[in-house]
This record gives structure tokens, sequence and C-alpha cells, in this order.
């Protein structure tokens, strides 16, 4: 099947932008419980309803499985429909299939469901084989734990590998979810983008604004705090500058839309379903004004030329 055009999982007939909740009571990254506690998220969870965005990202993983108990207990409260997905960590003592499909239960069982939209694994680690945990994947969907599989952080090599042995028992792989935006594009660099829109997979960008650093808030005066200093630091900062300084441009072309609105228009423009990290109703008001517009051709360009331009600063 591999080559061929697929027709893209109908789960994504129905999403086009979502919510990543690793920061929904993660404290050791995210601070949860210091800047921003359970009524803050309640909040956010209630708001996405009211503004019509209805796909939520989770995993057992974020939080030591507190992020999926907060969303559980959310939908409890609430009564509309709402698309979840969340994700299987294949840690190395994991080594059968009934892992996988424990690990789902343990997840249906914060969430309060009695089946998840989307199974996804979370990693391709080793030592246990891709094949193997499709397989299992295929049980959970044949016993309607999971109405879709999908994968995340995958390569192109092993997103062929999932989708192949899927299909062999006619289910299809729905999507890839990985890191994308401005400051890393290796999926377009390397072909990832291109083969998973071919093959009909959406693709799922996290981080569509490299963890903050694209909505502006930060300087080299004034670096982000915490885990993600080491990774967007003073020298980071300054390289990205002149593209910051685009961002903003072209922002005050729409309308004044923000740098965030305009970074993460850009990856709905390449063709991916970003799911921004959100936990205050200050960011999701500002995420709310990605929707309902787009930026022109020449404007996508310009922002892929200032891109590239920065990742090659980095690299001196």
């Amino acid at each position: 099947m591999i080559g061929e055009t697929i027709q893209k999982h109908p789960l994504f007939d129905q999403v086009s932008f979502g919510i990543g909740t690793w920061a929904w009571g993660d404290r050791l990254f995210w601070g949860y419980g210091k800047e921003y506690r359970e009524d803050d998220i309640r909040q956010v969870f209630q708001l996405c309803l009211a503004s019509g965005i209805r796909f939520f990202d989770t995993a057992e993983a974020y939080g030591q499985g507190r992020s999926e108990m907060l969303l559980g207990k959310f939908l409890r409260e609430s009564d509309q429909k709402v698309i979840v997905a969340t994700k299987f960590m294949p840690f190395p003592w994991r080594l059968r299939k009934a892992s996988l499909l424990r690990a789902l239960r343990g997840s249906l069982n914060r969430l309060g469901l009695s089946a998840v939209d989307l199974y996804q694994m979370h990693w391709p680690y080793p030592p246990v084989t891709i094949e193997t945990w499709m397989e299992a994947m295929i049980e959970a969907h044949q016993s309607g734990l999971i109405h879709a599989v999908g994968v995340s952080n995958y390569d192109r090599k092993q997103v062929d590998r999932a989708q192949n042995s899927l299909i062999r028992q006619g289910v299809q792989l729905a999507s890839n979810q990985v890191e994308y935006h401005l400051l890393n594009r290796r999926i377009e660099k390397d072909g990832l983008l291109k083969h998973c829109h071919e093959q009909g997979i959406a693709v799922i960008a996290y981080s569509p604004l490299a963890q903050g650093v694209l909505s502006g808030k930060y300087t080299p005066e004034n670096p982000p705090s915490g885990p993600r200093r080491a990774r967007y630091g003073r020298q980071y900062l300054s390289a990205i500058q002149p593209l910051m300084r685009l961002l903003k441009k072209i922002g005050a072309d729409y309308d004044g839309k923000t740098p965030a609105q305009v970074a993460i228009n850009w990856t709905i423009c390449k063709g991916t379903v970003p799911i921004p990290g959100i936990k205050t109703i200050a960011q999701l008001e500002q995420n709310l004004g990605v929707i309902g517009w787009q930026l022109t051709e020449e404007d996508i360009a310009r922002l892929d030329e200032a891109s590239d331009q920065v990742a090659k600063n980095l690299k001196k």
C-alpha cells in the first residue's frame, strides 16, 4: 500500500485545531500548582467548548497521569461531545502486547471513558518492535477500546512500518504527532510531512510555538525559566530576533495579529493540525485568534526564508 494515495482517516474531517494538555497537572516542567491551578484549566476547557474547540490531546505520561485525570474530570462535568486523544509510553520494562492493553485501560479509567477516539504510540522506543505494538493496537481497535490508531515522533521508515502492519489487518494509521514549528522544520526537510500527506496520515504539530518562544514573550534579556532555558537560552533567542521581527510585521498586516497567531497559522497553512499547549484563559484567547483567516503564499514564503536563515545562523 505504501506509495499509493490514501484518503485520510475520517476522524480528521472534524479536526483542524486542538489543545495540547502536557502542562495540565505537570509540576516538574510547567509548574502546575504555582502559576496556574485546576480552576484555571477548567476555565480553559469550558471556553474551548464554548468556542467550538473539541480536540484534546493528552498522554498517560503527562503529569504522571494527572493530565488524563483532569481532562476526565472536566469531561464528566460537561455533556458536550469531545474528541480525545491519548498516548501509550513504551517504557523499556513494557515487553509484551498485554502491556499496551493494560495501560490503555488505565488511561480509560482516568479519563472516565469506555473508548478513546485516538490512541497513539508516544515514541518509537526499543526493544519491542513497531510491528508488535501495532498488533496490540489492532487488538485494542477490534475490542472497541479505541476508534483510531496514531503514532508520535515517528520518522518516515517507522511510519511506513506502522502503516503496513495496520493495513494488513484493515486498520488505517490515522496520524503522526511530531514537533513542528518555524524553528524546527525537520519534517519538511526530510520529506516526512509530504509523505504523510500522500498517505492520508494527519500530521499533528505539537509545540507549534516552540514551547512559547515564538509567542514573543521571551527575549535575550528575558529567557524562559526552568528546563526550557537550556534549549532556548540568550544566544538562541538573539539568533531568532530577525524572525520575531518578521512575525510582528506580518501580524500587523493582518489587523494586528500577534506573533503567536501568525506562527500557529503558518503550521495550519502547511497542512498540519496544531495543538498548542494552553493552561490559562489569556493563552486560549490569544490562540483563538489563529482561526478564521489564512496567510498568503507570499507571507508563507517570507517566513520560510527567515526560518531558513535562522537555522543557518544557529549552526555557525
